[in-house]
């Protein structure tokens, strides 16, 4: 799977990947379900239906102390 492999992080079946409006979260298991959202946690276009949506959101705002960028 090279989106998993790509993806920045990955929490219960959905990859985050970091794109230039924020982030493009894929659900691995339904490929047809994708949100992308900004780094505020806002969803800017989907394909979940609002249950999943709110699932995928409650995770971003759960771990995006990991996907911030590192200064190096």
């Amino acid at each position: 799977m090279r989106i998993a492999d790509a993806a920045d992080m990955i929490v219960n079946g959905y990859a985050f990947t970091r794109d230039p409006k924020g982030f493009r979260v894929l659900n691995l298991n339904q490929p047809d379900k994708a949100v992308v959202i900004t780094e505020a946690g806002e969803a800017l276009e989907t394909s979940m239906d609002d249950i999943e949506l709110q699932i995928v959101l409650d995770y971003y705002t759960a771990n995006r102390q990991f996907l911030e960028e590192e200064d190096a």
